[in-house]
C-alpha cells in the first residue's frame, strides 16, 4: 500500500512538473516574440494582428497542455481531442500567422540574419518543410498514435506525454508552414503542389476521424470515443477550411500584382518566393 503510494506520488509530480514546464516554456517564447517587438522598433511598425495571432496561438498551446483540459484529457478522449485541435491544428495556424521568422529576422543584426537565412536554405529544413514530408509527420503521428499502444502509454507517463505532445505541435506548425506560411520561405512548394497536399491530408483526416468512431482507442469509453471522433471531424473542418481560404489568397494575391505588372510591361521583382503571401 505504502508503495503504491509513493507510485502516484511520483506519478502526480511528474505531471505537476510537466504543466510548470509548458508553462515556463509558453513565458519564454512569448518574452522572445515580445523581445523581438523591442528590437525592431526602430524599423517600419510591426503589424499589431501579427502579434495578437501570435499569442492567441501561446493561449490555444498553454491551454492544450496546462490547466483543466490537459488534467481532463488524460481520462476524457473528447477533453483530450480538443486538446489536440488546439495543440496540432489551431495553436499552429495562429503561430505561423504570427510571422516568428520574419520578426526574428528583423530583430537581429546583419550577422545573425544572414546564419538564420542560411540555416533556411540547408537541405534538411527544405525536406522538412517540403509539404508532402510536414504532411506525413503531422497526419501520420496521429494514425500511430491513435493505431498503436501509443494513446494509453501518452497517458501513462508523464515523459512520453510530453514527447508525442511535442511533435503534434511542431509537426503542426510545420506543415502549417509549409502549406499557408507566411515568414520567408526559401524552398516554397508551388501552389499546385501545396493544394494537392492539403486535399490529401484532409481526406487522412476525415478518414482517421471517421475510423475512430467505429474503432475506438483502446480503453476508451464508445460514446466517449463518438462525440471525440466527431469533435475532430467537425472541429479540424474549420481549421482545414480556413487552410483552404488562405492557401487562395496567398495565390491570389502572388498572381494578381504580375498580372498588374504584365499589362503594363513591367519587371516583377521575383525575389519572394512564389505563392507566398507578403509578410508585411
Amino acid at each position: 500500500m505504502e508503495h503504491q503510494h509513493d507510485a502516484a506520488a511520483h506519478g502526480a509530480l511528474g505531471w505537476a512538473v510537466l504543466e510548470v514546464s509548458v508553462v515556463a516554456g509558453v513565458l519564454v517564447v512569448a518574452g522572445a516574440y515580445a523581445a523581438g517587438l523591442r528590437a525592431s522598433r526602430h524599423r517600419s511598425p510591426w503589424p499589431a494582428h501579427r502579434t495578437a495571432l501570435f499569442a492567441s496561438g501561446l493561449v490555444c498551446v498553454a491551454a492544450a497542455l496546462a490547466g483543466p483540459l490537459a488534467d481532463a484529457a488524460r481520462t476524457s478522449f473528447t477533453a483530450h481531442m480538443a486538446g489536440h485541435l488546439l495543440l496540432g491544428m489551431l495553436g499552429p495556424l495562429l503561430l505561423v500567422l504570427g510571422a516568428p521568422v520574419t520578426l526574428a529576422l528583423r530583430a537581429m543584426p546583419v550577422r545573425r540574419a544572414r546564419a538564420l537565412t542560411r540555416v533556411l536554405r540547408s537541405p534538411p529544413v527544405r525536406v522538412l518543410t517540403h509539404p508532402a514530408v510536414a504532411a506525413v509527420l503531422a497526419g501520420g503521428g496521429l494514425w500511430v498514435l491513435y493505431g498503436t499502444d501509443l494513446y494509453p502509454a501518452m497517458h501513462a507517463s508523464p515523459l512520453v506525454h510530453a514527447a508525442v505532445h511535442a511533435h503534434v505541435l511542431l509537426a503542426g506548425y510545420l506543415f502549417t508552414a509549409s502549406v499557408v506560411g507566411v515568414d520567408p520561405d526559401p524552398h516554397r512548394a508551388s501552389v499546385a503542389v501545396r493544394s494537392g497536399v492539403l486535399v490529401v491530408y484532409v481526406a487522412a483526416h476525415s478518414v482517421l476521424a471517421k475510423r475512430l468512431y467505429a474503432h475506438p482507442p483502446a480503453g476508451v469509453d464508445a460514446r466517449d470515443a463518438e462525440v471525440g471522433a466527431q469533435l475532430m471531424s467537425y472541429g479540424g473542418d474549420v481549421v482545414d477550411v480556413a487552410l483552404v481560404v488562405l492557401v487562395a489568397a496567398g495565390w491570389y494575391a502572388a498572381t494578381r500584382p504580375r498580372e498588374a505588372a504584365g499589362t503594363r510591361g513591367e519587371v516583377v521583382d521575383g525575389s519572394r518566393p512564389r505563392g507566398a503571401p507578403h509578410p508585411e
